[in-house]
């Protein structure tokens, strides 16, 4: 249980510094770098509350599809977090892979 509530910490810490991240790289205009960030601050924050039940997955598709199906649609986090998600994921995608 102890392990658990650590590496759900851990994570939360993880998302707290990315989003510390990415305030700096708004400040320097840096947008893709903070939108990189921003992104995965979520992703670890999901992670951390995965955590909680000591499930965990190798592809960020998967942590959002079941973090969106235990935590979205059963009501413990609002509706609108799932659109959140999904943009934060697509921009991250296009700022990190595409060329413009």
């Amino acid at each position: 249980m102890q392990h658990t509530k650590d590496m759900s910490n851990y994570r939360y810490e993880q998302a707290k510094q990315c989003l510390k991240s990415a305030r700096t790289l708004i400040d320097s205009n840096d947008y893709k770098g903070a939108a990189n960030r921003s992104y995965y601050a979520v992703f670890h924050a999901m992670r951390s509350v995965l955590a909680l039940q000591n499930v965990d997955f190798g592809k960020h598709s998967a942590v959002i599809s079941y973090f969106r199906k235990e935590y979205i649609k059963t009501g413990v986090f609002v509706v609108e977090l799932s659109d959140i998600i999904e943009n934060l994921f697509t921009v991250r995608n296009k700022c990190d892979y595409d060329d413009f």
